[in-house]
Order: structure tokens, then C-alpha cells, then sequence
């Protein structure tokens, strides 16, 4: 946070050796500049200074050109897109369009990617990410013979590893726990949890040592309405309160009303990318998921009128 100084008032007029000095002399004060005098003339009024318009932050993540090819199959084609910081980013599409393999791409545990894939200001898979990102697969990720707490500690013992760091493991365990609300299963093994709670402990593990971008693919299959609810109640949390960047997947369009940007995604390319009124605005559609149908068919027809006709012999 920016602290601003309040400017010291000027003294009192008439006060002994206060005159202002003649301008040119030594002391005096040089002429006030054209910036200078819109900012006084800003503040008489009560506005925002005026002066140089501060530069965006760069995106979290952005791709150009993005591609991954699995085999004869071209599965991401030449994606450009970004994920602005400190946002809920939704990635949506329907079941095998792409949407894991940009997820792991973005992760940097995809092979045979190409084309430019900046992740935090590094290349994707630049050692210098392995603290700053928390990722979370489909199928949860913990050892089931461990409880909750186990499974966190052992985790946060690779996050931040030595003696000198265990109160600060603590503290982290303790607080990814109550995150996920598994704080009154935190002794339970986790191979007797449900499949929704093994997902929230996979997410409890991803949000150790606080990343500043987590990248959770599907994070809320196979939870009760209730539970997706508190989810993405968290998420905004993580977002507003703690400037977390979130990349978060899924095939189910309701949730894509819940985010403050947009990924639309078929058949491994990028449909869209804006916020979900924008998409509403510009096909017309009163949600997200009539939106995506009509891009769908504004693709299709598109892609039939570019497509070369065949001749006959």
C-alpha cells in the first residue's frame, strides 16, 4: 500500500523572516510547473492530480502462439491469450478441447510445447516458478495412507524445507486447512475422505506458501452445490484479499458467470477472451452459456464460407 504524505501547510502571513524571497534570489522558490499547477488545481477541487497515467501491470500469463502436438494430433493451435493479475481467469469449453493441456502448459509439465508461454515474468517451467505457482490436477493428488494434516506437512516440508522455517510450515498448514474448511478432518486418513474432500485437501496443498498464481483444473467436480458455493466464495477471497491470480477450469458454463474474465475454448482453439458482460454484449445472449453457443456457430459459419469448394470432373 502507497502512503501519501500530507503536504506541509504553508506558514502564517506577516510571520517574522517568512517573507518570500524575490524571485531569482537565493532561497527563493523556483516558478511552479505546468504539472504542478494542474495537480494544486486538481486538489482545490477536490480530483486526482493530474500527471502521466500509471503503465499496466503486465499480465500473470501470457501466450502467443501457444501450441502443443500429442502424436498426429494438434491439440492447442496457435493460441494467443492473456490472465490479467490479481483475477478470476475462467477457462470453459466442452470435455476434450484443450483445456488440461493449456492448464498443464501453463503449469510447465507439458512436453512439446512451442511458441511463447510467459508465466510470473519467466518462461513456463523456469525453475524460479516452482514456489510461486499452486496447481491442482483433476484427480487429487495425496497420499492415502496419510492424514490431512500429513499430507500437508509433507508438502510444506518441500516448500520451505529445514528447522528454521517449521514455524512458518505450521502456521501454513494450519491456515490451508481452515481455507478448504477440513479443519474438523484435519487427523482423518485421507484415503476415508469422500472424492470431494480428497480434491480440497489437493487444493489445501496447492495453496501452501501463499503462490501468487494457482492454476486449478476442474477444482470443483464431484462437489455438492453447497461446497462449489463455499469454493468459489474462496477464491474471490484469495483474489481480493491476498491478489492471488487464479486460472480456473471447467466444463460447466454457470460457473463461468462467477469469474472476472473469460477463456473460451473449442476444439483447441480460443473462441473468446473477455469478461462474461462483454461476451453477453456483443452476441446479444443473456448468459454465458448462450453466449458460447452462438461463438460456436459464428465459428462454424465462418469456417464454411473460408473453406475451398471442391470441383467436379
Amino acid at each position: 500500500m502507497v502512503n501519501y504524505s500530507s503536504v506541509p501547510p504553508p506558514d502564517e502571513a506577516g510571520a517574522p523572516g517568512n517573507e518570500p524571497a524575490p524571485p531569482g534570489a537565493p532561497g527563493a522558490s523556483a516558478p511552479p510547473t505546468a504539472d504542478a499547477a494542474a495537480a494544486a488545481a486538481a486538489a482545490e477541487r477536490g480530483g486526482t492530480p493530474a500527471g502521466p497515467a500509471a503503465a499496466p501491470a503486465p499480465p500473470a500469463v501470457r501466450a502467443e502462439g501457444l501450441t502443443v502436438v500429442r502424436g498426429p494430433r494438434t491439440v492447442l493451435r496457435g493460441l494467443d491469450f492473456t490472465v490479467p493479475r490479481g483475477r478470476i481467469t475462467g477457462l470453459h469449453g466442452p470435455s476434450g478441447c484443450g483445456k488440461s493441456t493449456l492448464m498443464r502448459a501453463v503449469a510447465g509439465t507439458q512436453a512439446k510445447v512451442t511458441g511463447t508461454l510467459q508465466v510470473l515474468g519467466h518462461p513456463a517451467g523456469h525453475p524460479a516458478l516452482r514456489t510461486r505457482i499452486g496447481y491442482v490436477t483433476q484427480a487429487p493428488s495425496v497420499f492415502d495412507d496419510l492424514t490431512v494434516r500429513q499430507n500437508l506437512d509433507y508438502f510444506a516440508a518441500i516448500l520451505a524445507p529445514g528447522r528454521a522455517a517449521s514455524d512458518r510450515r505450521r502456521e501454513d498448514v494450519t491456515r490451508a486447512i481452515a481455507d478448504v474448511d477440513l479443519t474438523a478432518h484435519t487427523d482423518a486418513l485421507a484415503g476415508h475422505l469422500s472424492g470431494g474432500q480428497r480434491s480440497r485437501v489437493s487444493l489445501a496443498v496447492a495453496l501452501l506458501g501463499d503462490p501468487e498464481l494457482l492454476v486449478l483444473d476442474e477444482p470443483t467436480v464431484g462437489l455438492d452445490p453447497v461446497l462449489r458455493r463455499d469454493l468459489w466464495t474462496l477464491f474471490h477471497s484469495l483474489a481480493t484479499d491476498r491478489g492471488t491470480t487464479l486460472l480456473v477450469s471447467s466444463h460447466v458454463m454457470d460457473e463461468a458467470e462467477r469469474c472476472h474474465r473469460l477463456l473460451l475454448m473449442r476444439e483447441g482453439r480460443i473462441l473468446a477472451q473477455d469478461t462474461p458482460d462483454a461476451l453477453r454484449t456483443r452476441t446479444g445472449a443473456e448468459t454465458v452459456e448462450e453466449a458460447f453457443l452462438r461463438l460456436v456457430d459464428e465459428a462454424a459459419a465462418a469456417a464454411r464460407t473460408t473453406r475451398p469448394k471442391e470441383t467436379t470432373r
